[in-house]
């Protein structure tokens, strides 16, 4: 499949390591470590990161189905799992079967859990998510101890952890929003306490909280972008200057690359592209790529975004079609069908990146790498970082 690809994503894998080591070092024993490899790995491939990750130490993962921790036992992974998102009645068999973990937060779905372990003889771990102010997923207190209750008389389940996550903690450097969720979730934490003779695991940090707050590491970290190399937005950079964490070796992993499918010259005045958003004002040499928006490649980014050719930048002209994309070569005259072409990442002495295609998009670096179609292969690279 890779030899017939005409667009690809190289992810360097020793990247995906040291960022996990990194933030690894930001926490104290006993808190456990659990990259969020949920939406095909933020983009840069499920089970290419997987191995990555658990090559370099982490003790849990994070998903965000039952369909992706079916596929990574299928792979032959092992370790513990903790299904984030909706978990259906209908998919608590193949969450039993996959030996999942899974947060709860409805009694149905935590009496068919219960009803699809007992015919397996298992027992499987849940975790209540409080609901502390971001409003998704998620319990009041008063209906999370109900459900605590109702997990404590049901065979085949059992407690083992609270969980929330934050609303505003990676957007601001005004943290008090998110220092009132982290109150409300230490509150609950407290009543479950004084009901129960086990410690419960509790889990809060995403990767600004990770990053920035260890005191609220608890017992469970759950980093997504971070994992990447990526920082989650530019004011969780600010805020980390502000507490010396700034150096902290992020690096990011994904090279989103295509190649040269025609190089022409259209004359001064000619339109280019659906549209016609673009007019040539001098004679002009055009590069058309072989990818666009059905492969993840923004629409937004017509005449805005630049790529990378032979080291330099080309400009988008045009608008960016379903599955092509027109560049401007004419300064790059040794252009020719074949090169290779960087989308996102580095050529030369150039970088686009996630976060400049995010503002050229009006989105955020997130979107830009999870986006990227998965049909288009991952093909691993080392970098020897370490």
């Amino acid at each position: 499949m890779t030899e017939l690809r005409r667009t690809w994503c190289e992810v360097d894998v020793d990247a995906l390591g040291q960022n996990l080591r990194a933030l690894r070092a930001l926490t104290s024993p006993p808190t456990l470590v659990a990259p969020v490899i949920k939406s095909n790995a933020y983009g840069h491939g499920l089970l290419l990161a997987a191995h990555a990750f658990v090559g370099a130490g982490a003790d849990w993962f994070c998903v965000d189905s039952v369909h992706e921790l079916e596929e990574l036992r299928q792979a032959g992974f092992s370790l513990p799992i903790l299904v984030l998102g909706h978990v259906p009645p209908a998919h608590a068999p193949a969450l039993v079967e996959y030996q999942g973990r899974a947060v709860v937060y409805d009694a149905e779905v935590v009496d068919a859990i219960s009803a699809a372990a007992l015919l397996r003889g298992a027992v499987v771990p849940l975790h209540i998510k409080i609901e502390t102010g971001t409003h998704r997923q998620g319990l009041t207190l008063d209906e999370a101890l109900q459900l605590g209750d109702r997990i404590e008389r049901s065979a085949g389940v059992k407690l083992e952890g609270l969980s929330t996550h934050f609303a505003n903690v990676e957007d601001t450097t005004d943290h008090s929003f998110a220092r009132r969720q982290l109150s409300v979730f230490e509150v609950a934490l407290e009543r479950f306490a004084a009901n129960r003779q086990e410690t419960l695991l509790s889990s809060i940090c995403n990767s600004a909280g990770s990053l920035l707050w260890p005191h609220a590491h608890h017992g469970l970290i759950r980093p997504g972008i971070a994992t990447y190399g990526l920082w989650p937005s530019k004011e969780t950079y600010l805020s980390a200057m502000l507490v010396g964490r700034h150096e902290l070796a992020l690096r990011p992993a994904l090279t989103w690359k295509t190649q040269i499918a025609q190089v022409k010259s259209v004359t001064a005045g000619a339109a280019v592209g659906y549209g016609c958003s673009f007019r040539a004002t001098t004679e002009t040499r055009l590069a058309i790529l072989p990818v666009g928006y059905y492969d993840g490649y923004d629409r937004g980014l017509s005449n805005l975004a630049h790529v990378l050719v032979h080291g330099q930048r080309a400009p988008l002209r045009g608008r960016v079609c379903m599955n092509m994309t027109m560049v401007d070569v004419t300064h790059i005259p040794a252009a020719k069908m074949g090169d290779e072409v960087v989308l996102l990442g580095v050529q030369g002495e150039e970088r686009v990146s996630a976060e400049q295609l995010a503002e050229w998009a009006s989105t955020i670096n997130y979107e830009i790498t999870t986006r990227i179609h998965e049909s288009i292969p991952r093909i691993a690279r080392r970098s020897s970082l370490v």
